[in-house]
C-alpha cells in the first residue's frame, strides 16, 4: 500500500497512460503546426502556379525575371517542401520539427526582405497587365502575414517550458557525417553569396538571372544549407523525419523542371555540373535518411542487461 507521504500520483506516473505532452523536450504549439500548414497550402497553389507557368516557357512572377527558369525553380522548391510541412501535423515535439521550421522561418523572413530591397522591380511598382500587379501585392501581403506569424509562433515556441531530452534514439552512421558536412556548406555557402553579393554570384548560376533573381534563389539555397546542416547538428533520424519528406521532395520537383527547362541551362559549364551534384545530394541524402530510419525502427529495441535477468 501506498504511504500517506507519498506524492500523489498523476496521469504520468501511471503506466500505459497517453500522455499529454511530449515524452521529452519542448511539445510543438498549435501554432507552429498551424504555420506549417497554411504555408504548405500556399506553397502548393503559388509553388504550383509558378512552376506550371515557368514550364510553358513563359515569365511569371512578382518581379521581373530574366528567364522563366528561376521562378520556376522557387515554385518548385515551395511545391517540394509542402509534403514535409503536412508531415508537421503528426509531430508532437518541437526536437522533431525545427530541421524544417528553421529553414522554412528563412524562407519567409528571407523572401520577403528581398521583396522588400527589390520593390522597385516588383510589378506593382513598375507596372504592367492586371495579372501580374495583382500577383506582386499579394506577394508581398501574404509574405509579409506569414513573416509576422512566423516570428509570433517562434517565440511562442521558445518560450514553451519542455523537459530535458533524452539519449538519441537513432543516431546518424559516422560515413554519413563529412558528406552532409560537405552538402550543407555547399548550399548555405552559394545562398549566402547571391544574397550579399548578387552581382558577383549571379554569374556562377548557369542561366540568365537578375538582381532580385539572384537573391531569390539565394534564399532557397541558404535555408536548404541551414536544413541540411541542422539535421547534422541533431545527429537523429528520428528528430528530423519531416524534414526527409522536404529533401527529396524539393530535389524531384527542381530537377522535374531543369529536365523541361533543359534549354535555358548551359549544362557544359562547371556551375550545373555542381548543381546536378548539389540537387542529387539532396535527394540521396532524404532518400537514404528515410530507409535507415525505417530499419531504426523496424529494429528490435535493445534490452539492458537489468531487463533480461
Amino acid at each position: 500500500m501506498p504511504n500517506a507521504s507519498d506524492p500523489p500520483r498523476t496521469d504520468d506516473d501511471v503506466p500505459g497512460h497517453p500522455m499529454p505532452l511530449a515524452a521529452d523536450g519542448r511539445p510543438l504549439t498549435a501554432g507552429v503546426a498551424m504555420l506549417a500548414t497554411a504555408v504548405a497550402v500556399v506553397g502548393v497553389l503559388v509553388g504550383g502556379l509558378l512552376a506550371a507557368v515557368a514550364l510553358t516557357g513563359h515569365v511569371f512572377g512578382a518581379w521581373r525575371s530574366e528567364e522563366s527558369l528561376t521562378p520556376g525553380l522557387i515554385g518548385a522548391a515551395m511545391l517540394g517542401t509542402a509534403p514535409g510541412l503536412f508531415a508537421l501535423n503528426r509531430v508532437r515535439a518541437w526536437h522533431e520539427a525545427r530541421s524544417l521550421v528553421h529553414p522554412l522561418a528563412v524562407v519567409l523572413v528571407g523572401l520577403f526582405t528581398v521583396s522588400l530591397l527589390n520593390a522597385g522591380r516588383l510589378y506593382i511598382a513598375r507596372g504592367g497587365s492586371i495579372v501580374p500587379v495583382l500577383f506582386s501585392l499579394g506577394w508581398l501581403f501574404v509574405l509579409g502575414t506569414l513573416c509576422v506569424f512566423a516570428l509570433i509562433t517562434l517565440a511562442w515556441q521558445y518560450l514553451t517550458p519542455g523537459r530535458p531530452l533524452g539519449p538519441r534514439g537513432a543516431p546518424l552512421p559516422g560515413w554519413s557525417k563529412p558528406a552532409l558536412a560537405v552538402l550543407g556548406s555547399a548550399w548555405l555557402g552559394i545562398g549566402t553569396g547571391l544574397l550579399v553579393r548578387p552581382g558577383f554570384w549571379a554569374d556562377f548560376v548557369p542561366w540568365s538571372v537578375g538582381r532580385a533573381d539572384a537573391q531569390g534563389l539565394g534564399v532557397w539555397a541558404l535555408a536548404l544549407g541551414v536544413g541540411v546542416l541542422g539535421a547534422l547538428a541533431e545527429d537523429d533520424l528520428g528528430r528530423t523525419g519531416p524534414a526527409l519528406i522536404a529533401l527529396p521532395g524539393t530535389a524531384v520537383a527542381v530537377t522535374v523542371l531543369l529536365a523541361c527547362r533543359a534549354s535555358a541551362v548551359h549544362w557544359s559549364s562547371g556551375p550545373a555540373l555542381c548543381l546536378v551534384a548539389m540537387v542529387a545530394g539532396l535527394l540521396l541524402a532524404g532518400l537514404g535518411g528515410r530507409v535507415l530510419l525505417t530499419r531504426s525502427l523496424a529494429a528490435p529495441p535493445r534490452q539492458t542487461p537489468a531487463a533480461e535477468s
